[in-house]
């Protein structure tokens, strides 16, 4: 049980507090809500962008690392399709020096020419290694926009186009950093070895007269306060075959599926357990160990609050026919889709998944991501109560989902082949 206080200042900014006593360290996590989603389809790539420039310093901090390592802390950063996450894990006594840097940082960068030509240098470098000298590094540069017509997840974080991040003026970032990183639109969690009084006195004084953007007040849960463009339902097959230099032929299929906020998304989570997860599963079983088709399938969501998507995606062994390949994993999906599973089958996926989930909140600093991702999503007594949620599903539900998921008409299908 993950106990917690939450509390919200004049300016907007969500504050959450922990208390753990059984560790000497701390964890600060500061969640802003601007993910791929929220950029302008002709300046993608921004918010991975700022998770680059959010270490460049400031003027009271030219050096955000050194800071931290003074500290003996450790800081990172993450930026999905929906948001961006920073945190720090410092010894517990450097927690109002850990807050103070990250005021620091929302009252404003050092955005200047230097800082941003040097950070737009770093991108553009990652986009090369990781998508393009990558094998298999495209593959979502072409199954998003494949996926998606309208929605803007159809792009990665990284961006739809390089040019959109190597061509972004000063005025550009500035006026995205004006936009998103300000209080009204921010998640603070503390977690760890804390008093909530003192931390909460801190915060209050080191973050409270950070003006509000007055853009973000909103009573729905910031995960679903702004509205997007809604993809039309998909009512034919799609298709792609590329060729590239890899070792094996890959295949990828890809349905809609609901968005975060629909009881049928741990539905959907239950049956990619079902299908792909350990040993036993039944990918694993029919598809790897008894007909040797794959070198790897796996199947999964891709987890966003808004509409997602069930992937399947598969390695095949040298000399395996694609199409026989694809035909044999449809036969896997019609299966879930048209009979019923059992129930101690469906028992031990979920007994596997609450045991994941709680290893998942073994430190402070989990808990401290967790607690953010749920209050980001309105739903923060569900840090506690997640697994209910999953207990609750029936044989009939996956049925159900299996089999108004599993059309041909609904699936996006990639041939990534390997280059003769």
């Amino acid at each position: 049980m993950i106990t917690y206080s939450k509390h919200i200042l004049t300016n907007g900014l969500t504050v959450i507090l922990h208390e753990d006593k059984n560790t000497p360290l701390a964890t600060v996590n500061l969640l802003y809500n601007v993910g791929a989603r929220d950029e302008d389809p002709a300046r993608t790539g921004f918010a991975h962008l700022f998770e680059h420039l959010m270490f460049g310093g400031t003027e009271q901090v030219p050096d955000y690392d050194i800071v931290v390592d003074g500290m003996s802390g450790e800081n990172n950063a993450y930026t999905t399709n929906d948001y961006t996450n920073y945190y720090i894990t410092i010894p517990a006594e450097h927690v109002r020096r850990a807050l103070w840097l990250e005021a620091d940082r929302m009252r404003g960068l050092a955005l200047n020419q230097k800082a941003l030509e040097v950070q737009q240098s770093v991108v553009t470098e990652e986009y090369h290694q990781r998508y393009e000298n990558q094998p298999y590094g495209d593959i979502w540069m072409l199954l998003r926009p494949m996926c998606y017509k309208k929605h803007p997840y159809r792009w990665n974080t990284i961006g739809a186009d390089i040019r959109h991040v190597s061509e972004a003026t000063l005025e550009d970032v500035k006026r995205f950093f004006q936009q998103f990183y300000c209080p009204d639109n921010a998640i603070l969690c503390v977690a760890g070895n804390i008093d909530s009084t003192t931390t909460l006195r801190d915060i209050e004084e080191l973050f409270g007269d950070i003006p509000s953007s007055g853009l973000h007040q909103s009573a729905k849960p910031k995960a679903f306060a702004r509205l997007y463009p809604q993809e039309e339902e998909q009512v034919e097959e799609r298709r792609l075959v590329v060729h590239r230099p890899v070792p094996n032929d890959a295949l990828y299929m890809c349905f809609p599926m609901c968005d975060r906020q629909s009881d049928d998304f741990v539905t959907y989570d239950i049956i990619s357990d079902l299908l792909s997860n350990g040993g036993s599963s039944r990918l694993i079983q029919e598809l790897v160990k008894k007909e040797e088709l794959f070198t790897e399938i796996n199947a999964y969501i891709s987890g966003e609050s808004g509409p997602g998507l069930f992937i399947v995606s598969a390695r095949m062994r040298e000399g395996v026919d694609i199409a026989l390949a694809e035909k044999k994993i449809w036969q896997e999906l019609d299966r879930i889709a048209t009979e019923k599973v059992d129930e101690n089958e469906l028992l031990k996926v979920v007994n596997k998944y609450e045991a994941t989930f709680e290893f998942s909140q073994y430190k402070a600093a989990d808990r401290a991501n967790a607690l953010c991702h749920f209050e980001w999503l309105g739903a923060i007594d569900q840090v506690n109560k997640e697994p209910q949620r999953y207990r609750k599903v029936t044989p009939d539900d996956v049925m159900r989902v299996a089999s108004s998921t599993f059309k041909p008409t609904q699936c996006s299908i990639l041939h990534y082949l390997r280059e003769e």
